[in-house]
């Protein structure tokens, strides 16, 4: 397991578009079903992570309590399915099942789609406010400051940043990365 950390985003930059993404949970996923959202929230993330598998409650947490003032939330999987078999579309479908995610989860299997948004890590968390038709990078970073103790959290770095972004209020600009395992790119 190799621990990294999300790089730095230019805030304000638009969504990188993605089309007929398998998800598990509906017909395939596109940026552009979430155009009628007030936020999206998208998540690399996978099945086998410790870091993911630490935050998944409160992820979905967050997808189920928001969801209702107008975000829309994504999980994308783009680790290599071959050389980690927990993160096969099969298993995903485990996953969403047992933990009853709230969200959209989805495969990105070129992995074309973690490229284009420079994802580096899971979970590496976007939160786009969506602004005329346009999707406008307000936050990355991390979810939380205690990624392994739910109990032990002080700070909703993610959740202040949905709040203010769902309310209407600038969110604020100092943030920290996430840091997970690395994504699992293909050879």
């Amino acid at each position: 397991m190799a621990l990294l950390y999300s790089s730095a985003s230019v805030l304000g930059s638009k969504a990188p578009d993605f089309k007929n993404l398998p998800a598990v949970n509906q017909s395939p996923a596109s940026l552009s079903d979430f155009k009628d959202c007030k936020a999206l929230l998208v998540v690399f993330m996978c099945n086998h992570c410790p870091y993911v598998v630490a935050v998944q409650d409160r992820l979905n947490a967050l997808a189920k309590r928001f969801k209702s003032q107008g975000l829309g939330m994504i999980g994308i999987n783009a680790n290599d399915p071959v050389r980690y078999p927990d993160d096969r579309f099969e298993k995903m479908v485990e996953r969403a099942n047992e933990i009853g995610y709230q969200f959209t989860y989805a495969q990105d299997v070129t992995q074309k789609v973690a490229h284009d948004y420079d994802a580096v890590c899971t979970p590496d968390p976007y939160l786009y406010e969506i602004v005329n038709g346009e999707f406008l990078l307000r936050y990355r970073g991390r979810i939380d400051d205690q990624w392994k103790d739910e109990r032990a959290v002080t700070q909703k770095d993610l959740e202040n940043a949905i709040n203010s972004l769902i309310s209407g209020v600038s969110v604020n600009s100092d943030q920290k990365p996430s840091m997970g395992c690395s994504i699992k790119w293909k050879v």
